[in-house]
């Protein structure tokens, strides 16, 4: 831009550089899109992972039983090296020659709800690699009277198939006069593995990058409902994170791995039939009252309902008229208007339910206009299991509404809300 006050041609020739500066940039990143899945699954409620709904491509996508065995996926790149001179024999430095170095330690990165902002850690690496590779016809290399797969062992010492330490062999191959496609298992210890030229190999080509890699995903019962989005970069080339030498020249300076996490998660209460309108009652219902005069000390009611959740939640209680901790009902006959009584509401949760310390969840007192209501966390995802909302009347408000000779009718209306937004 130093000739921007110059003449109009050195302007012309200053952005046509720049404009082909931008697309070499471009051309300088491969990047792949990966994505997973939790949605909860009544017939595995143990099975509380993601599922990666990521389309598989390469190594995967021929051997898909191999790859689910060993909880490996695999994706194609258009990534590819060419060789910057000959590969002579004698070498000592493995770099000089055939060497792959991949990133096979776990790395971690972060991703983000794409609404919230929450964060939440996912780790990958990278545990596989393959690719064809190209070269001048290997019976021509070689100069010997042996069959094709005779003349890659001599130039390599054994075939591509067969993999050096610290690398492991798939058992995939494929071969001609002038390729050979090979896919590598990595371990976690890393390191080079190398192929020796035995004779001058004048070029060689890697035509794509087959890569297999493995998730530690987070636990998607702690994570709120939406799409999590995060990415990670890996450099390419010489001492970088794939590295191939310094002979062979990649394509690209960088791999981004860019992942997407969609929780779906389960939160829904069935009430049974006429399970809205809670009648309560002295234990053993009223005949004791009406025919032995027997005075109750309690009026209850359990009424159970049914639960499915996969992810935290929150109960509210609201109250048409709000008590002491609990929820007012009044007298709607004539005379006893004043005498209200109060109602305390419980709730007792099925196993695999829990408060956010983890203890059960057991006649939990519910407060009408609590700023910080209680919240729950499944332990596993629960499928349609039993909870009680326990209703009880203090024991002084039935002395005052039980009175021989004086009838009562009581009525009040509380609302209990399961929120999962928490």
């Amino acid at each position: 831009m130093a000739h921007k006050r110059r003449y109009g041609k050195f302007l012309a020739l200053s952005i046509v550089g720049l404009l082909i500066g931008c697309f070499q940039h471009s051309a300088e990143a491969e990047e792949v899109f990966i994505t997973a899945m939790f949605k909860p699954d009544p017939s595995k409620p143990q099975q509380n992972t993601f599922e990666n709904t990521t389309p598989p491509s390469g190594y995967c996508a021929t051997y898909p039983d191999r790859c689910r065995d060993e909880q490996m996926f695999s994706l194609r790149v258009p990534l590819t090296f060419e060789s910057n001179r000959a590969i002579t024999p004698g070498y000592s430095d493995p770099r000089q020659g055939a060497t792959f170095l991949m990133p096979v330690a776990w790395r971690t990165l972060t991703v983000f709800h794409e609404t919230t902002g929450e964060p939440q850690t996912l780790q990958v690496r990278i545990s596989g690699f393959g690719t064809r590779v190209r070269s001048p016809n290997v019976l021509e290399l070689v100069d010997q009277d042996v069959t094709l797969p005779q003349a890659h062992d001599l130039l390599w010492g054994t075939g591509w198939l067969y993999a050096p330490a610290p690398c492991l062999g798939s058992g995939l191959s494929g071969y001609t006069q002038d390729s050979y496609l090979f896919f590598w298992k990595t371990t976690t210890t890393g390191g080079y593995c190398s192929k020796y030229a035995r004779y001058n190999v004048p070029w060689l080509r890697y035509e794509y990058l087959d890569f297999a890699y493995q998730l530690r995903t987070p636990d998607p019962l702690k994570m709120a409902s939406g799409r999590y989005n995060g990415s990670i970069q890996y450099t390419i080339g010489p001492d970088a994170d794939i590295d191939m030498g310094h002979v062979m020249v990649p394509s690209s300076s960088t791999l981004g791995l860019n992942f997407s996490l969609d929780v779906q998660h389960t939160l829904k209460v069935d009430i049974p039939p006429g399970g809205n309108k809670v009648e309560l009652v002295p234990e053993g219902g009223w005949q004791n009252w009406l025919q032995n005069g027997r005075k109750p000390v309690r009026l209850f009611r359990d009424q159970t309902f049914n639960i499915s959740a996969s992810s935290r939640f929150k109960m509210i209680l609201q109250c048409n008229i709000v008590g002491f901790r609990g929820c007012q009902i009044i007298n709607r006959l004539s005379g006893r208007n004043a005498n209200n009584a109060n109602v305390n509401i419980r709730v007792s949760l099925p196993d695999g339910l829990t408060d956010l310390t983890g203890q059960p969840v057991k006649r939990l007192q519910l407060t009408p206009g609590n700023v910080n209501p209680p919240q729950f966390q499944p332990a596993f995802y629960v499928d349609r299991a039993p909870g009680v909302l326990h209703f009880e009347i203090d024991p002084v408000y039935v002395e005052l509404m039980v009175r021989p000779g004086e009838a009562g009718d009581y009525v009040g209306t509380a609302t209990v809300i399961w929120d999962s937004e928490v």
